[in-house]
């Protein structure tokens, strides 16, 4: 198995999900709790989070299937929904819709609304998943290769939560406002490639 093939995949969740762009939200949704009530927040919300994208993973085709919905045309209508994410990304829409989800949160226990869903399974991370375990050629390997990818993603989400407060002191307003648009960059040229995959799949191109 060459594990070179899956950076693509690791980077495309890494974006889509954006564990750099949660952590000043997650120092946000936990103010006032103290370090283990931080850690059980973490520890719900990235174990729902797994869960909800494994489901995805595994029996999203399957689903798609029922709904008479092809693998290209999804491929395209994600590789659309990746681009208007990376284009909140880039003129800072996400971050404002994020808050706003943060600030109508319930304030004791926000690991399963809106951490989980939809901050770290979203639509754009679940389209992700599907699209990735739906490639071409692709067996069970692949697709076991694909969730260990996307279980890495969590473990870095969950390794950020633990460091939320140092972290945002480290990057500040302007440094993570830098790292989210160089992500929003590259999630807009991985979703041109899925709409290029899935028009070259339906024989468009």
């Amino acid at each position: 198995m060459d594990v070179a093939a899956y950076i693509p995949a690791f980077v495309a969740l890494f974006v889509i999900i954006d564990p750099v762009g949660l952590t000043p939200l997650f120092v946000a949704l936990t103010q006032g709790m103290d370090v283990h009530e931080r850690r059980g927040v973490a520890i719900r919300a990235c174990l729902v989070a797994l869960g909800i994208l494994t489901l995805f993973g595994m029996a999203g085709e399957a689903v798609l299937n029922f709904l008479g919905i092809s693998m290209p045309a999804f491929r395209i209508a994600g590789g659309v929904l990746l681009f208007l994410t990376a284009l909140d990304m880039l003129f800072e829409r996400r971050a404002q819709r994020r808050q706003g989800q943060a600030d109508t949160a319930h304030p004791e226990d926000p690991s399963v609304f809106p951490l989980a869903i939809p901050l770290i399974a979203g639509p754009g991370a679940i389209a992700t998943m599907i699209l990735l375990t739906g490639q071409e050629g692709g067996g069970a390997l692949h697709v076991l290769t694909v969730h260990v990818v996307m279980a890495l993603v969590i473990t870095v989400v969950f390794s950020l939560f633990l460091l939320a407060a140092p972290l945002e002191r480290l990057l500040g307003p302007t440094g993570i406002a830098v790292v989210t648009r160089l992500l929003g960059m590259l999630l807009a040229a991985l979703s041109v490639q899925f709409v290029i995959d899935g028009m070259r799949d339906l024989q468009v191109i």
